[in-house]
């Protein structure tokens, strides 16, 4: 016999771009019939049924949550949907990550479109050190799987502009089986822009200004409006809602956990409804545009699409979700506790059923000697400034005078940055400068560090930096901020990115890892994502790597004394 739900309210028609009173009837995960009727009186304000959110680029790893518990948090925010790239734990484990997404992302009754990497690692060779390789001949097995929708951000940039082999048949295979390729090309306009798409390339999250916006449109990309922890770009390209409503999707990119707990693609939204967007226009983003996009079906409150939806208390300003609906399965109701994916999310449940934590983690514990830098007064150096809410770094070159040092530490106005391959044992770790960070009595590091996923660490001296590192060893990876007379930490013993936990405990133990950067200087909002960054070699304009300080922008390789490298 078919299961069968009805549910009352105003039914929200993306579609047609109307709101009709009408009753949903539900058989067998699938909406049956949508009748429009008049509603019978009562008491309480009927609610409002919907199309779910989807966020159109993000990297759950990023949440710290294994797939299945960042579902259970995202269909509280009436997320029904994500389009994934998992290139951060292949960029330690390769394919072996992807699939240990994809069977975690099993376990939950939710969406998931998982991409595969194309970037792994995102420039290799000489210049960074990665877990694991993806090559072109992986990428044509990985598109032939139905159970990858995609080929995931092109950051090689450079590579598509010049006609690089290995990159173009990475493109190629995906169109050869009709996949869609995402894109990653900041600063990218004019010319190079539409060469860029002309090689196959469809969407863009790494837009940052209205320019670059407008670019990537008028050369046939979509753009994917970015707001996560570290990377916030809907103020500059939201007038783009207004202006191109079909060619711009929403995401997060890189959302921390104690900002996933508060909200998701909804905040966005609401965002958006009280900055005075049309409604259709911004579902139009956040619910149409990525299925049409990704060729998915997932639900669009259509008669004969999955029963996947939204109950909402209102379309106006600052709406509450009520309940999801995901294939006919409510799988999250404001008013009591849901089964359908929390049963699923248990440390021991998810231990059964894997076997084992994956991971790729050989780095030995390092000294002080080990990243002791020579410098001295008179002397030049490059220093990478970090600003909070943005990927992107500034280049700074400065005169070290007297009044940058003092008697227990060669600095005051910059920070240590120490960046350690956590794939081969008997590395020397490689060391910079920073400002921006502004930690004063301390240090914090971590296991996170895109893409590549080395240790990355920065400190005011030598004791507090040296502490933190081997702290985040002796844990198999993790996050860990040191100061005078204290640790604090969570481990990431998944790939050193993820933890077995429950998402509120993850985010709840990182929020208590910022508060204690506050205690030993910084400011920063985001300052763990901030810091990832700091090792990623494919965005301007200053980054270091396990193995060089780089000027990204020129894709030069900087020489620092003490440090000198060559290719």
């Amino acid at each position: 016999m078919a299961e069968s739900s009805i549910y009352q309210g105003h039914v929200v028609d993306v579609m047609s771009r109307e709101i009709f009173d009408g009753t949903l009837i539900v058989e067998d995960g699938r909406i049956a019939e949508i009748r429009r009727c008049e509603l019978p009186e009562r008491e309480r304000p009927y609610p409002y049924l919907m199309p779910g959110f989807i966020d159109s680029h993000v990297h759950i790893e990023s949440s710290m949550m294994v797939p299945h518990e960042f579902a259970r948090i995202a269909v509280s925010h009436g997320t029904i949907g994500v389009v994934a790239d998992p290139h951060e734990i292949a960029n330690v484990l390769g394919v072996e990550g992807v699939d240990f997404m994809i069977r975690s992302g099993r376990m939950a009754q939710f969406n998931f479109c998982f991409g595969a990497p194309s970037c792994v690692p995102a420039l290799g060779g000489e210049l960074e050190t990665s877990g694991a390789t993806i090559d072109a001949e992986k990428i044509e097995k990985l598109m032939a799987r139905d159970d990858i929708g995609f080929l995931a951000e092109m950051m090689n940039y450079p590579g598509v502009l010049a006609g690089n082999q290995e990159v173009m048949r990475k493109i190629e295979a995906s169109r050869r089986y009709g996949k869609p390729v995402d894109g990653h090309a900041p600063g990218l306009t004019g010319h190079q822009r539409d060469q860029y798409a002309a090689a196959g390339i469809t969407t863009d999250h790494e837009c940052s200004t209205i320019e670059e916006g407008r670019s990537c449109i008028h050369a046939g990309m979509k753009v994917i409006i970015r707001e996560g922890s570290a990377a916030k770009d809907y103020e500059k390209l939201s007038p783009l809602i207004a202006e191109s409503p079909d060619m711009v999707m929403l995401c997060t990119d890189d959302c921390h956990p104690e900002d996933f707990v508060r909200g998701h693609i909804n905040s966005i939204v609401n965002r958006a409804l009280a900055d005075g967007y049309d409604l259709w226009d911004v579902l139009q983003a956040a619910c149409v545009n990525p299925q049409r996009h990704y060729h998915l079906d997932w639900g669009l409150l259509q008669k004969g699409d999955p029963a996947t939806f939204i109950i909402v208390d209102t379309v106006n300003l600052h709406f509450k979700v009520l309940n999801t609906v995901i294939r006919g399965m409510e799988v999250f109701s404001y008013n009591s506790s849901s089964q359908a994916i929390s049963s699923l999310s248990t440390a021991s449940d998810f231990k059964e059923n894997n076997q084992d934590y994956p991971n790729n983690f050989v780095a030995a514990p390092i000294t002080e000697d080990d990243i002791f830098y020579q410098i001295k007064p008179g002397d030049t150096k490059h220093i990478i400034r970090a600003t909070d809410g943005s990927l992107l770094t500034g280049h700074e070159i400065w005169k070290m005078g007297a009044s940058s040092f003092s008697d227990t530490y060669p600095w005051l106005e910059v920070e240590k940055i120490v960046v350690y391959n956590r794939y081969q044992p008997g590395a020397k770790p490689m060391v910079g400068l920073i400002h921006g960070f502004g930690i004063t009595n301390g240090a914090v590091a971590g296991s996170v560090a895109h893409d590549c996923h080395n240790i990355v660490a920065v400190g005011s001296n030598d004791t507090h930096i040296v502490r933190a590192i081997n702290r985040i060893i002796e844990m198999g990876g993790g996050l860990v901020v040191v100061s005078a007379d204290e640790e604090n930490d969570i481990p990431l013993p998944i790939a050193g990115l993820m933890a077995p936990l429950n998402g509120y405990e993850i985010a709840f133990r990182t929020m208590m890892l910022r508060e204690k950067m506050q205690i030993i200087g910084c400011t920063m909002k985001s300052p763990f994502i901030t810091m990832a960054f700091m090792a990623l070699p494919v965005i301007p304009n200053l980054k270091i790597t396990d193995r060089h300080l780089i000027d990204t922008k020129n894709m030069e390789i900087i020489h620092q004394n003490g440090y000198e490298t060559t290719l």
